[in-house]
């Protein structure tokens, strides 16, 4: 009888790669790029880290799936309804991109608040000007659009600053760091208040274009929108004419309705924005704390019943 199988579609270092065979020591364990590793994809139990690239291999080829690590904290590129048919469970990255995230976060808020975006360019034409530079963050409000790991990080940062922390989350449930909690129905009361307004929100079929001109116009026309969520929670088009007619000051985007972002975007351009290329997440201990923090606690759980612990994603809700 053939052992059960772990795919890891990655090359992972032998460190993280052994501690994964102690912990399911009567498994056999593969690691490797997916055009190496497309026959051991076709009878694994356990995939980990999900791409477009072998998504044909599991659904025409693979009845023994059982389990997939994502490797990101979304999983809105995932095949759902099917996956869902087949009873497979899914666990996300979430609480990975905490440090990573609200650190960009931050830097875009910083660099927009303190023209830093501006100067780099005038660096580029030696162009020594002050850049009418006045604003600071402290004692500001900030509307934390999603309290998860990140947004949770996000406020608890954002309270050395001496801000006022808002926060929306679906629950209403009250966190720490957060000044006053609402849910998404309140969110016309949030955003008049806040001078920054930071999306944390997974894509679902409720967020999807949750961002349009009507949640522009009632945030103040001096407030900063930072977008590390997923493109589509905003409706681009309204954005670009929320920033072209000064509805809102500025925007830091790291997610986009389309990416690559086109190069006809007017986005690219705007004195504004600061754009950057969804790598708000990416830190050098990414591939630790899924493995460590993530995987191999669950795996102990799932080797000894079968069962699943952390991050397990719940279809209804998307995430």
């Amino acid at each position: 009888m053939s052992r059960r199988k772990i795919v890891i579609n990655l090359d992972i270092n032998d460190i993280f790669l052994n501690e994964i065979k102690e912990t399911a020591p009567n498994w056999e364990v593969v690691a490797g790029k997916t055009e190496d590793i497309e026959d051991d994809l076709k009878d694994a139990e356990i995939v980990v880290r999900w791409n477009k690239a072998i998504e044909p291999i599991i659904l025409e080829h693979n009845t023994n799936l059982k389990w997939i690590q994502s490797w990101s904290a979304g999983i809105n590129s995932f095949p759902l309804d099917k996956l869902q048919k087949r009873n497979v469970s899914i666990t996300s990255a979430n609480g990975v991109h905490a440090n990573p995230i609200s650190e960009t976060i931050f830097a875009l808020m910083l660099g927009l608040t303190r023209k830093i975006h501006t100067y780099v360019r005038q660096q580029m034409t030696k162009t020594w000007h002050n850049a009418g530079l006045k604003l600071e963050i402290h004692n500001k409000t900030i509307g934390v659009i999603g309290v998860g790991a990140i947004g949770k990080e996000t406020a608890k940062i954002a309270k050395a600053f001496g801000m006022k922390v808002l926060g929306v989350r679906h629950s209403g449930q009250e966190a720490e760091n957060v000044d006053e909690m609402y849910t998404p129905s309140q969110l016309d009361e949030v955003l008049p208040q806040c001078d920054f307004v930071v999306i944390t929100l997974p894509l679902t079929d409720e967020t999807n274009a949750m961002f349009s001109m009507n949640e522009f116009k009632q945030m103040k026309n001096s407030s900063v929108l930072i977008n590390i969520g997923r493109g589509p929670i905003v409706v681009e088009d309204d954005l670009i004419a929320a920033l072209q007619t000064g509805e809102i000051a500025g925007a830091g985007l790291d997610v986009f309705a389309t990416e690559p972002l086109p190069e006809d975007s007017p986005l690219w351009e705007m004195e504004n924005v600061i754009v950057t290329p969804h790598t708000a997440g990416a830190t050098e201990y990414y591939t630790e704390r899924v493995i460590r923090d993530i995987f191999i606690p669950n795996l102990k759980q799932y080797v000894e019943n079968g069962k699943l612990n952390l991050n397990v994603v719940d279809y209804k809700k998307g995430y």
